[in-house]
């Protein structure tokens, strides 16, 4: 990362006057401190912020990618200048960020916004922080594709698209084949993706009815799996939600680029004061 920093500013020999950051990760953003990622070992307790504006001379601001991307999605995208925001990205993961009268929230410890470790499913499936049945451990990309492949091995015709699509072999699904083979008509498919839909809708009706937001901007790879998973995701969150909450819920207007616009709202804040 500091390489090709410094190498993109020896060709335009910029100079930096200030550093975003958007990371995967829980993230005590008053300190600029990484705390660790629940996916990739040895970023406990980095002091992020601190050495990048020591390697740049610049200050620098870092948060979690869900808090940022909810930044860029308030100044720039789909929740432009709504009151206040829930912005969730579905993707290998599932994280969440607040944007409450203009600023990111982040709760006490630095942990609002973990809307994938809210349970939804008690005794489901385990999920990497422990728990089980997290909307995480239901309804991301990876967690479809295991649930999808544990069902094709117990009954192989009951996929008449997926194993094509795997190569035959079961281990080989990803998320991104379970959506082709839901949008195809394939029943096991579409069943893994319908429940895993419902399973999100769950979890933003509790951040609806605790939060009550103006709108809720979905992001990620999962996102792009159909009309089918949104209309199961908006329909299950109308109906789990109370009446009187009912919040939009959209796809990101910045595509995958929300937390790069986001990080990019963070060193416009750090310059602006």
């Amino acid at each position: 990362m500091l390489r090709m920093a410094h190498g993109l500013l020896a060709q335009t020999r910029g100079r930096l006057a200030a550093i975003g950051v958007s990371f995967g990760g829980p993230v005590d953003a008053r300190r600029g401190l990484v705390r660790l990622s629940h996916h990739v070992p040895g970023w406990e307790d980095v002091p992020l912020a601190a050495r990048l504006a020591e390697e740049f001379a610049a200050p620098a601001a870092v948060d979690n990618d869900a808090n940022v991307a909810a930044l860029g999605e308030w100044r720039y995208g789909a929740g432009k200048c709504a009151d206040s925001v829930l912005y969730v990205t579905v993707s290998t993961g599932i994280g969440g960020g607040w944007v409450l009268g203009g600023r990111i929230w982040s709760g006490a410890d630095g942990m609002a916004g973990e809307i994938g470790h809210v349970v939804v499913r008690p005794g489901g499936t385990p999920c990497v922080c422990g728990k089980r049945g997290c909307v995480e451990a239901e309804a991301c990309g990876p967690a479809m594709a295991r649930k999808a492949a544990a069902r094709l091995q117990e009954s192989p015709d009951a996929s008449p698209i997926l194993p094509a699509l795997a190569g035959g072999r079961p281990d080989a699904v990803t998320g991104e084949m379970v959506a082709r083979a839901a949008q195809a008509g394939d029943p096991l498919a579409q069943g893994v993706l319908m429940e895993g839909a419902a399973a999100l809708g769950s979890g933003l009706a509790a951040a609806i009815n605790l939060l009550n937001p103006a709108v809720v901007v979905l992001g990620g790879g999962v996102t792009k799996a159909g009309e089918q998973w949104w209309q199961r995701v908006r329909a299950v969150a109308r109906a789990e939600a109370l009446p009187q909450a009912r919040a939009d819920i959209v796809p990101a207007g910045l595509g995958d680029d929300a937390p790069l616009w986001g990080a990019a709202a963070l060193a416009e804040d750090l310059l602006a004061g």
